[in-house]
């Protein structure tokens, strides 16, 4: 059945990975991006996938944009809250700034992406919502403190509202990939790569595509029993 999907920076990356499997998968999908406009441009002319200019981290526009994307594209069943950014310092170094600038981003940007449309999803009795968030979240992570934090936080956030929309027919479920082979790990150095790519069983980085077949797993009507769940995608990395 084709439904309406919402990823937040899903345009580059992971997301965009995640847009053009949603899509291949039959649903409309609606793309967010926070400030590339080439990029959201060029990816659009490719995949012909709408892409949305907001602040996740800003209530009000994510509200709006959202009620524009209804308005174009269709009521959302699907949330796909991929939007992210990081701040690394070491603990001692790190500024009120860098942990407002990621918790507002990647935890309070998951409530403001799922807030507005979870009343639609409640009185539809449908609704996927699916959150990436991080091994880095599990494990914790060196000069990350900010960023596991928000991504720990995420998978709390699923838990509880599997537990708020389960008799409403909505799922909420967590994704916490590895180390992906995207345009950021792949711009590390070599040296610092291979490093990485040592501590993965696995002996290789993750596919985009890989962590986006999670997703339309998820946000298919076949997943309907797994609900406040987490899957990790990390080339067997860390367990939980």
């Amino acid at each position: 059945m084709t439904r309406t999907a919402l990823v937040t920076g899903g345009s580059r990356g992971i997301g965009a990975a995640i847009s053009k499997a949603l899509k291949a998968e039959g649903h409309n999908v609606a793309a967010t991006y926070a400030g590339n406009d080439e990029a959201a441009a060029a990816f659009t002319a490719e995949t012909g996938i709408k892409t949305y200019k907001w602040n996740v981290a800003d209530y009000d526009e994510s509200a709006a944009g959202i009620a524009q994307v209804e308005a174009e594209v269709g009521p959302i069943d699907i949330v796909v809250a991929n939007a992210g950014i990081t701040r690394d310092a070491p603990f001692h170094k790190m500024t009120p700034e860098q942990w407002h600038q990621v918790i507002d981003t990647n935890l309070t940007g998951v409530f403001n992406s799922v807030h507005p449309v979870w009343p639609g999803m409640r009185e539809r009795k449908f609704g996927r919502v699916i959150v990436i968030s991080s091994i880095n979240g599990q494990k914790g992570q060196f000069a990350q403190v900010n960023y596991a934090a928000t991504k720990a936080g995420d998978l709390g956030i699923v838990k509880s509202l599997a537990q708020e929309g389960a008799r409403a027919g909505i799922t909420a479920n967590a994704i916490c990939p590895g180390y992906i082979a995207t345009e950021m790990v792949m711009a590390v150095p070599e040296k610092v790569r291979e490093s990485i790519i040592g501590q993965i069983p696995a002996g290789r980085l993750g596919e985009p595509e890989e962590i986006a077949r999670c997703v339309t797993f998820l946000a298919s009507e076949d997943s309907q029993f797994i609900n406040g769940s987490t899957i990790s995608a990390n080339g067997a990395q860390f367990f939980v």
